[in-house]
Formats: C-alpha cells, structure tokens, sequence
C-alpha cells in the first residue's frame, strides 16, 4: 500500500465532497456520509498518515483514488 502524508483536514473534506461525500455535523470533528458509509475526519492539521489512510479505507477508496481527487 503506498503512503499518504499528512493531510490538511480541509483539503481532505474537499477531497471527500467530490467522491460523494457530504457533511452531516461538526464539531472537533467533521462527521461525513455519502448515504451508505460514515467517515470522522479530525479537526486538526496535519492529519496524522495512518489516521488518513483509516479514513480513506473507511470510505471505501484506495490511497490512489483518494490522491487524484485532490
């Protein structure tokens, strides 16, 4: 599996929004669902690379397709 860095939480909210993801609440963290899976993306920069990459499995995306929504 290749390696994601850490990601600015925003960057990775946007990244979210064009694979179909929307946001459902915030607060210290931003809470995110495409209708059929839910993804918690901390509010703090940078995401930490393995929390990233949980994030990225949960929502059911590979590190790649992730990469090239940026």
């Amino acid at each position: 599996m290749p390696k994601l860095p850490g990601v600015n939480h925003l960057q990775a909210i946007k990244a979210l929004e064009k694979a179909g993801f929307r946001i459902i609440r915030q607060g210290k963290h931003v809470v995110m669902s495409d209708g059929v899976r839910f993804v918690t993306i901390p509010r703090h920069n940078p995401v930490n690379a393995i929390t990233m990459g949980g994030i990225v499995r949960d929502a059911g995306l590979t590190i790649e397709e992730f990469k090239k929504l940026f």
